[in-house]
């Protein structure tokens, strides 16, 4: 399956171009606050040092401790000296990991998916991938926000499900990806009842109906059902004669649609008191006289 690129990451390119401009600064830094920093002694030899494998050896010291702070200007650096050899896969695997670790999930986002775009066969690039998609996972907010990297997200974690059918990370990528469609659901559910919250019972209606074809699982859909039927009755009542008959029968459909899906509803008594207004709405016009 071919790869496509991620609708944030791929528009960070720029972060790859100036590595060793990248981990000048973070050589100006340190040096500049080595007195003050335990081990730095060392981390400042390496940085300064004309030593290959002084530098890995370094690096690899600090990434597997955690120290981020201290193994990413190193491997920024490593990242350029190493490519096009055969450690180039093992440095950019730590340098994307500790951008991740560091939790700067955009940039760490761009490092990992570029890595499995670039190792393909690589041992990390199943893990990378799947790291890739949480970046994006990590960077949904909460409902009440837009949702655009939500469904990023939602799309990543389908995207390495395609690329590793087999993978052992399936149930926890579905569990993520229930987690997310929680997000979207509250936020249409929300969307939609502020109509019938503004009293726009007719916006209600439509939104709220949409909402349960959508979403017809929804732990929602007993509410969204009911308060379409409120939406229909407040409607109903209120109509001009021409329009009357119309809402009272959408009304009653409403009702019908609640009491099919829940019947052991406890709105039911509420729900029936609604379809009897809507009964004697519906003889008073039946009975009244004609023009």
């Amino acid at each position: 399956m071919t790869r496509s690129s991620g609708p944030s990451f791929s528009s960070l390119r720029l972060a790859q171009i100036f590595p060793l401009a990248v981990a000048l600064v973070w050589a100006v830094l340190f040096l500049g606050t080595g007195a003050l920093l335990p081990g730095c002694s060392e981390f400042n030899h390496a940085l300064k040092s004309d030593s290959l494998e002084y530098k890995v050896e370094v690096a690899e010291k600090y990434y597997a401790k955690g120290d981020y702070d201290r193994s990413l200007p190193l491997l920024e650096e490593l990242a350029a000296l190493t490519r096009g050899t055969a450690r180039s896969e093992r440095i950019n695997y730590m340098h994307a990991k500790t951008i991740y670790g560091m939790k700067d999930y955009i940039l760490g986002g761009y490092y990992l998916d570029h890595f499995a775009k670039t190792f393909p066969t690589s041992q990390y690039a199943e893990e990378c991938t799947f790291l890739s998609a949480m970046c994006y996972y990590k960077n949904s907010p909460e409902w009440e926000l837009d949702q655009t990297d939500t469904e990023a997200a939602i799309d990543q974690l389908q995207l390495f499900l395609a690329y590793y059918p087999e993978t052992n990370l399936k149930d926890s990528c579905n569990t993520l990806i229930d987690g997310l469609r929680s997000k979207l659901e509250v936020k249409d559910y929300a969307a939609a009842k502020q109509y019938f919250t503004l009293r726009n019972y007719e916006s209600a209606r439509v939104a709220l109906t949409n909402f349960v074809r959508k979403w017809p699982n929804s732990i929602y859909r007993e509410d969204a059902l009911f308060t379409v039927l409120e939406s229909d009755h407040d409607l109903a009542m209120n109509s001009v004669d021409v329009k009357k008959a119309q809402r009272i029968d959408e009304g009653i459909r409403s009702f019908n649609n609640f009491a099919d899906a829940f019947p052991e509803s406890g709105r039911m008594n509420e729900a029936r008191r609604l379809q009897a207004d809507l009964t004697l709405l519906l003889e008073r016009l039946n009975n009244a006289p004609k023009p």
